[in-house]
């Protein structure tokens, strides 16, 4: 990306690379053709701010993936020292719900940069690491059954990405993450 990573943004520099991810993502889940220049005009940057944080499209799009699924992530820690645990893990699952919404809207527009030469898609490791941390901490609590991997979890949780984000996902998403906890909760030996 255009940003040297090892050196820290300046104020401005920060709002403005934030503003553009926030622009994006509304405007790239809507269309993935929508133009550069239209993104920059409604994110309130000039061209040549918008290509010193994203030389590409795809540049954009993969950081946009990128900058989601860490979202997703970091909300992990902060759940399990304000709830119980398997409270932070059903919480959290509600914002992965929303994660696979968000890159099911930009579906075309990731298949697209991650299809680009030289183009590598963000791993899934901050996701993968959180749901471990979540999913530990409710089996040493004894409130959800032991022996669950994060496999199994994505596994069972896999339905998030086969509804509509364009549909009022939010009733069914909450019944099948329900779903999910009762089946992590059975045979829980502190239940």
């Amino acid at each position: 990306m255009g940003q040297n990573r090892e050196a820290p943004l300046r104020s401005d520099a920060q709002r403005n690379r934030a503003r553009i991810l926030e622009v994006a993502l509304a405007e790239l889940t809507r269309s993935a053709d929508t133009p550069l220049s239209t993104i920059a005009k409604k994110a309130g940057v000039g061209q040549g701010t918008f290509y010193r944080h994203f030389p590409t499209r795809e540049a954009l799009v993969l950081e946009i993936y990128r900058h989601e699924m860490q979202q997703v992530a970091d909300t992990a820690a902060p759940l399990l020292r304000s709830r119980e645990p398997d409270r932070a893990l059903r919480e959290w699952m509600d914002g992965l719900a929303r994660f696979a919404m968000t890159k099911a809207g930009l579906a075309d527009a990731i298949r697209q940069a991650a299809g680009a030469p030289g183009a590598q898609k963000p791993g899934h490791a901050p996701v993968t690491e959180a749901a471990e941390c979540l999913l530990r901490a409710a089996e040493q609590a004894g409130t959800i059954r032991p022996g669950i991997t994060v496999d199994d979890l994505f596994l069972a949780i896999g339905g998030l990405w086969t509804l509509d984000p364009h549909s009022d996902w939010q009733p069914r998403a909450t019944r099948l993450l329900d779903l999910v906890m009762d089946a992590l909760r059975a045979g829980a030996p502190g239940r």
